[in-house]
This record gives structure tokens, sequence and C-alpha cells, in this order.
């Protein structure tokens, strides 16, 4: 008896499984609710059109194409930076090696009137500042004041040079005798003292040197003396052993 129910129920079983297989399984046949209280909140394993699959926290796929957080995901596009032009004059800027010599110039000639200097020994002085002054205004001085020493400006200019270097730039005599011109006329000096040859290897810088000394009697010869030593009271106002310390460290090699 118990062997013929048994059989029975086998064969219920049988059917009521069978009757899934080609159609909806149990489980699609229970009301939605139910299904969320027999499955849970689980993600299907491969998710169907129109389903996004949930990547798991913190974590990024090896290969997941070139989506954010893959191995394999573009770089972020950088920030265009605005190109930078350099910026330099070989004698205009402060740190450039010709202005670290016109500085090295004016502390052997003007002392700390700089620009404004005036030679110490005129008594009768410009009723204006140098830089103040146009170049013509600076003529009529010289003119006015006869039998005195003229040397103007942070590198000393005697009247001769000043003319000859106005001439040879073409500066207008209505020009204002400003830091602008004076670097200017420096710059012109140096020039001719050959500080490009020495830049360019064409000349030693010891030559070179001797050059400047030649132009500015306040700077001294390798003998330690003013090349005008003796000539209207000029002399020497730095050693030749600091400016040649100061020279080499502008021109290392």
């Amino acid at each position: 008896m118990h062997r013929y129910i048994s059989a029975f129920w086998i064969f219920v079983l049988s059917g009521f499984v069978m009757s899934g297989i080609g159609s909806a399984s149990w489980a699609e046949q229970l009301p939605m609710a139910d299904r969320a209280s027999v499955f849970g909140k689980r993600q299907p394993l491969f998710a169907t059109s129109g389903t996004a699959v949930a990547a798991p926290h913190n974590r990024s796929s090896l290969f997941a194409g070139q989506s954010a957080g893959s191995l394999l995901a573009p770089y972020p596009a950088r920030a265009k930076q605005k190109p930078t032009s350099a910026r330099f004059s070989l004698g205009m800027t402060s740190n450039s090696p010709l202005a670290r010599i016109r500085h090295l110039i004016a502390s052997a000639e003007a002392g700390k009137m700089g620009y404004d200097a005036v030679q110490h020994a005129a008594k009768r002085k410009p009723k204006k500042r140098p830089t103040d002054m146009t170049v013509q205004e600076i003529y009529t001085w010289i003119a006015n004041t006869p039998g005195q020493q003229h040397a103007i400006g942070r590198y000393q200019f005697i009247p001769a040079t000043l003319r000859r270097l106005v001439k040879k730039r073409g500066v207008s005599r209505h020009a204002v005798f400003d830091r602008k011109l004076q670097d200017e006329l420096a710059d012109e000096l140096l020039a001719e003292a050959g500080v490009h040859k020495m830049m360019s290897g064409n000349l030693t810088r010891r030559q070179f040197m001797h050059n400047l000394a030649k132009i500015w009697a306040g700077l001294p010869t390798s003998s330690g003396e003013s090349y005008y030593k003796g000539v209207a009271g000029n002399k020497a106002t730095m050693s030749w052993a600091h400016f040649d310390s100061e020279m080499r460290r502008i021109f290392p090699s």
C-alpha cells in the first residue's frame, strides 16, 4: 500500500516539474513581491537590454573598455597651458651680462647718486636733476659753465664722449637724459670695448677689462691703478682683485 502511495506522489511531482519546461517556470508565475522575497535583491549575472549592471563598489575592471576606472580608460583631458615666451634682452634686463657690467661700472663712477650723479668737482651744477634734463639742456649747461668738470650721469659721460654717442646713435637733442637713454649710451661704449667679441670668444676677459679701464677712469688696470692716473685727479676707485672677481662672476668661463 505504501509502495503505491509513493509511486503516486512521484508521478504527481514529476508532472509538476515537467509542466515548467517549455513554458513559464514556477518562479515566473509568482507575483513580483513574492519573487523578491525568494531571491532577495541580487543583481543579475548578465544584464538584458535596457538593464544596467551595477559595478561592485570601489572596484575597477581590468578590461572595462574605456569606462572610468578602467585600466584601459583614456587619460583625462589635460588643461591647455598658454605658451610662455622667454623675454631676454641682453642689455636691458636687470640680470643680463651687460646690466651687471653697467652696475659694476656705476659703483666705480657714480656712487650713491646713480643716474643723477654730477662730477663732484663741478662747482656750478645743473639746476635740474640730470634725469629730468634733455640732451640740449645738458649741452647748454656745459657751454655756460666753462673751466670745470662736466662728467654727468650714472656712467659719468664727459662732454666729448656724450656728443659723439648722441650723434652716433641718432639721439634727438630733445630726448630726456633718463635711465633708459643713459643705459643705451653705456651699452654703446661696452660694444666699442669689445663685449660682444669677448662673449663670442674672440677677446679674452682680461683684454676686455683693460678696454673698460681705458674708457672709465674709476676702473683699474691689472696694475691696480687707473689708466688715467694723474690726469685731472683721476684714480681707480676699486681694486683690481675686486674688479677681476666681479667680472669672473659675470663671465665664469
